[in-house]
């Protein structure tokens, strides 16, 4: 299959990872002087994709100088091994919670086959291959990269995950945001605009860390966000109003049903109808039911890391 990609200004191109369904998942390849960085890998399977866009471009894969994930979730860093063997001068850049999990993948192997099994897992994300540790650059937190005369500055970005950061681009005046500013796929928008929604997937959800986070990427008054679920959003003001908004909902929702058994469930019917009410005022009830079952992986990944987080909130010491 050849590559799905767009091709943005400033040298940024987004591509179509291919990740359960074209539409889904996206990595971005900026290229400055004939000079190239991917943010976010995709999977083992997205890497021919990656290199024959290269191709197009014109790029050797001798030019890539840096391989990015925004975290090490495998949707979005796990073809970072494969892909790295195929890029013979390029270094990897990676939060330092997430470093390890790189040079040796054998804890995000195992915890993504409990999540997803292991016939799901073999499926979706293939082979996870160790990064040698003398390419791997741990970016702390404000760390600014310079690439081909561009500066690429890292920011920590917890609440989806620990392992996270965000990449500003000065060029562009743009964010690489990886989840931190959720998801918003393409057949949700209409003539309202895009619409956003938290990705709450297993296992470290921090509601008020996220908040932190997302306070932080808009002090930079940001002219766009790159996300990879999926592409480039603009109307960065009112999305963040709701994305704090689902934030804080979430959070609410999980609590409330604390107490309840079978609270997995309960709380994946509770996010779904809230889902809803909010799909029903912009959209007819055909719509709504058709959005519902197309968002029914997120959610019933949300509900279970909301379920985590309580289990989290519970083993918490009480003073």
């Amino acid at each position: 299959m050849e590559p799905v990609f767009y091709d943005y200004d400033q040298g940024i191109t987004c591509i179509d990872t291919m990740y359960v369904q074209p539409g889904r998942a996206a990595c971005y390849l900026i290229i400055q002087n004939n000079r190239a960085v991917f943010i976010d890998t995709g999977t083992s399977h997205t890497v021919p994709y990656l290199l024959e866009t290269l191709k197009s471009k014109t790029v050797s894969p001798e030019a890539v100088e840096y391989v990015i994930p925004t975290h090490v979730h495998l949707d979005h860093a796990g073809g970072a091994g494969v892909l790295m063997d195929e890029l013979p001068n390029a270094k990897l850049v990676i939060h330092p919670h997430g470093a390890r999990h790189m040079i040796d993948p054998s804890k995000l192997i195992l915890g993504a086959t409990q999540v997803y099994g292991a016939d799901n897992f073999r499926h979706s994300f293939g082979e996870v291959r160790a990064v040698d540790e003398n390419r791997v650059i741990v970016a702390e937190d404000e760390t600014t990269l310079e690439f081909a005369s561009r500066a690429l500055t890292f920011i920590d970005t917890p609440g989806h995950a620990r392992h996270h950061f965000c990449v500003y681009d000065e060029t562009s005046k743009g964010f690489f945001t990886g989840d931190t500013f959720g998801l918003s796929y393409k057949e949700l928008d209409d003539e309202n605009g895009a619409f956003i929604m938290p990705t709450t997937t297993p296992v470290q959800f921090d509601p008020d860390a996220w908040q932190n986070s997302l306070t932080r990427l808009l002090d930079y008054s940001p002219k766009y966000m790159y996300l990879t679920h999926f592409g480039r959003i603009t109307e960065i003001d009112r999305l963040a109003r709701e994305l704090r908004q689902d934030i804080n909902r979430y959070a609410e929702i999980a609590q409330q049903h604390t107490q309840d058994n079978h609270r997995n469930e309960k709380i994946l019917g509770s996010i779904t109808e809230y889902l809803q009410q909010r799909l029903k005022d912009r959209k007819n009830i055909g719509d709504v039911e058709l959005l519902t079952e197309f968002l029914k992986d997120d959610l019933e990944l949300n509900a279970a890391g909301l379920e985590i987080w309580l289990d989290r909130l519970e083993r918490q010491p009480r003073y």
